[in-house]
């Protein structure tokens, strides 16, 4: 009914706007994703890992054995939110490198509008909290867009780290659209896994507080357990010794609890160990107590985690929600083995390429899971927390595919503490969050035709063990490993990846896509994927290879790829380019790695400033920290330039104290591919130089704390001083300038930056 209007409030009719309101008793929902966290990694599916509060979500729940994702981080966020395969929407890789192909855009498109926003136009708070990685780079700073920062696509509030990866005790933490420092810091306790928990159980007081008949969707996407491991010894100490006989025992222990506990059924065999994963017994002394140590950090790092999920639920139930909340407790990809096969104390130094050694980490074996440690156990680890299966993360075999998925709603579901075996995979969560819901999906979202959905309702396997799956194939596809699953069968090839130079030395397989071998498994008798029967059955092969091909043209799989060098030059540029030259000045946050000028072809950095009464003292400008940054600063009245490459130092100081008007500065320039020249500069002359065995990076960290002017926070980037060492006297102004013109393509700098690392 149309409002009439008189000439007074009570001569006139008034009409109300229809606002948007969820059914009466509709259900809350929390999504609680893991990282990096395998199949065997978590106490109700087989691990000796202390994780009760998880565990009492299962016991409660449902724990579905045949669920799957796409074996990487950013693709499979980007399915479970859209509920499409990930190349339909732009995501058949990680967010950090757009590419110009349809499949590869990383920018998920207004025709694929996201979970948040679906529920919040049917009328519930939305919130995000945690990991993000689904901004493409180049759109990660403080100048956006944000249309694809999580308050861009539907979520109302948000807090976490939009990277993939961070440092745990100092985050680069965001906050709606706007980056913040951590509350706390690591002295005064502060772990960023406990600073969401903090941040889920606020944001939901805040909503209940405000509507307590609202429903909330909370999308809780921990950074745990991804790399680095990192967590106080008194997590860890619990687990000191249990893992002294190694991968191989550990592995054999937890199949027979999985065996007991019927999440791995009755008949399945435990697959062999490979022989790219050592042999414990072969290993000497030092080697056997740092891998036993790794995984001891990294169990105290898994129950500190679940320490967390546990306060989120325990919250939820005083609050009288737990029983009408549909959680959903999932893991990204299988176990990770970016730590190569003896692990790391800084994980930059594996993804650089940088060789490993055991008695280089053993010499350091008290600082891993601190905070001068950026942390990843050796690979024999993966392995065994991906039992039953093969392989890890990163790869189209279950070790990557398959991981845990609990689904826990007393309101409504019967059954608790049963198994589920229905093939599913995270395209399905959707889907089946918006049925139970009674949330369609649109045909249109702001005018904009919506794609098919791919995924479909689990609804009916709550109740029902025998209800069929909901769907019968699914293809996979990660950096060039590929398989097709259809009603039962699974092929898959032996493709091995050009990525991790650890992985293509020691892992036998093909390198060629033209020659892969596609091994083909009948899941219904073969769990684990442990017997290959292609030569018993080629016209299978060939129908599921087929499907595979049929499957990739509908989802824009193809151009294929299965490292990172082979992609760059396909990398989309910004919007804003990388800048050859930009002045800085005091007052601004942290400026994002990815938007300063490309530092790794030279650069120089020029400070007009005053120094103080005192003398020089204090942080000119600073990028990253001590796992990996560049600091230039005055201390003792001597200007000193620093350079962290992946945990080493390299440090350059001028001999004499620097005047007290002055331009100060440094410069780098490269000698060859894989040597520089570190230079400091007073009013324009060299007073100080140094030889560098070594390059620089394209990018400093994954997610670190940006650059800054005047003074540094969290980690200081060497030990000669102490955050936030203010400058103490004034800057005007800081130039940062590369060395050499912009290249025309970006692609090509990145690539031939990584190839000479």
């Amino acid at each position: 009914m149309e409002a009439l209007t008189g000439l007074t409030v009570a001569e006139s009719n008034p009409s109300h706007p229809q606002l948007v309101r969820a059914p009466r008793g509709a259900p809350n929902v929390l999504i609680i994703l893991l990282d990096d966290t395998g199949f065997a990694q978590l106490g109700c599916f087989g691990a000796d890992i202390s994780t009760p509060n998880i565990d009492r979500l299962a016991a409660n729940g449902l724990s579905y054995n045949h669920f799957h994702v796409t074996a990487l981080c950013s693709p499979t966020r980007a399915s479970l939110l859209t509920g499409r395969n990930h190349h339909a929407v732009g995501m058949g890789f990680l967010s950090d490198m757009p590419m110009g192909f349809p499949g590869y855009t990383a920018r998920i498109p207004q025709s694929a509008a996201m979970l948040p926003r679906l529920l919040r136009d049917a009328g519930w708070s939305t919130m995000a909290i945690g990991k993000w990685h689904l901004t493409p780079r180049g759109e990660r700073s403080a100048a956006g867009p944000f249309n694809l920062w999580p308050t861009g696509v539907g979520f109302e509030r948000y807090y976490g780290v939009l990277h993939g990866g961070a440092n745990y005790w100092t985050p680069n933490l965001v906050s709606d659209n706007h980056y913040i420092d951590p509350p706390a810091t690591y002295e005064e306790g502060y772990h960023l896994s406990a600073d969401l928990a903090d941040q889920v159980i606020r944001t939901i007081s805040d909503q209940k507080s405000a509507a307590p008949e609202k429903p909330f969707f909370c999308y809780y996407a921990e950074a745990a357990t991804h790399a680095p491991h990192q967590v106080d010894q008194r997590w860890s100490e619990p687990y000191a010794g249990r893992y002294d006989d190694g991968w191989e025992g550990w592995r054999e222990r937890t199949f027979a609890r999985q065996l007991e506990s019927g999440i791995v059924p009755e008949g399945t065999r435990l697959t062999e160990r490979p022989p790219w994963v050592q042999e414990w017994d072969g290993l000497d002394d030092d080697a056997q107590r740092l891998f036993a140590r790794m995984h001891e950090i990294y169990a105290g790092f898994v129950s500190h985690t679940d320490a967390q999920i546990g306060r989120v639920i325990d919250h939820l139930r005083l609050i009288g929600e737990l029983d009408n909340t549909i959680v959903m407790l999932c893991s990204d990809n299988g176990a990770s083995a970016e730590g190569g096969h003896v692990g790391s104390i800084n994980e930059h130094r594996f993804t650089k390429g940088l060789r490993e050694s055991v008695e280089a980490n053993f010499a350091r074996i008290d600082e891993f899971g601190g905070p001068r440690s950026y942390n990843h156990y050796a690979w024999g680890w993966a392995w065994a927390g991906n039992t039953p299966f093969r392989l890890w993360k990163r790869y189209a075999w279950l070790g990557g595919t398959r991981t845990p998925l609990v689904v826990h709603w007393p309101s409504g579901i019967a059954a608790s503490g049963e198994v589920r075996s229905q093939f599913c995979h995270v395209v399905d969560l959707m889907p089946t969050l918006l049925d139970l819901c009674g949330v369609d999906v649109p045909t249109t979202v702001d005018g904009v035709r919506q794609l098919p959905v791919d995924g479909r309702s689990l609804a009916s396997t709550f109740e029902d063990p025998e209800a069929p799956s909901p769907r019968g194939s699914q293809y996979f596809e990660v950096q060039g490993s590929r398989a097709m699953y259809a009603d039962g069968w699974k092929a898959t090839t032996n493709h091995v990846g050009t990525a991790h130079g650890d992985e293509i030395a020691l892992i036998p397989g093909s390198h060629a896509f033209a020659g892969d071998h596609w091994a083909l498994f009948n899941l219904h008798d073969d769990f684990s994927e442990a017997d290959d029967i292609s030569a018993d059955h080629p016209e299978k092969v060939a129908e599921l290879e087929a499907a595979w091909w049929k499957a990739a043209e509908a989802n824009n799989v193809l151009p294929l790829d299965d490292g990172y060098n082979g992609r760059l030059p396909a990398i989309s540029p910004p919007a804003y380019p990388q800048p050859t030259r930009v002045v800085y000045r005091p007052g601004a946050g942290p400026v994002a790695d990815e938007v300063l000028p490309l530092l790794c072809h030279g650069f120089s950095v020029t400070a007009e400033l005053t120094v103080g009464p005192g003398g020089a003292e204090g942080i000119i400008a600073a990028l990253g920290d001590w796992s990996s940054g560049f600091a230039l600063y005055a201390l003792d009245g001597h200007l000193i330039a620093n350079l962290c490459l992946s945990g080493d130092q390299f440090k350059v100081s001028s001999p004499d104290p620097v005047p007290r008007a002055a331009s100060l500065g440094c410069r780098y320039e490269p000698t060859s591919p894989t040597s520089g020249r570190m230079e400091v500069l007073v009013d324009g002359t060299v007073v100080g130089s140094l030889e560098l065995d070594r390059s620089l990076p394209v990018s400093w960290q994954n997610g670190g704390t940006g650059l800054r002017i005047g003074l540094d926070a969290g980690f200081p980037v060497c030990d000669d001083y102490s955050p936030p060492f203010a400058w103490t006297g004034t800057i005007r102004s800081v130039e940062v300038a590369v060395s050499d013109p912009r290249p025309a393509d970006l692609g090509q700098v990145i690539a031939e930056s990584l190839n000479s690392d």
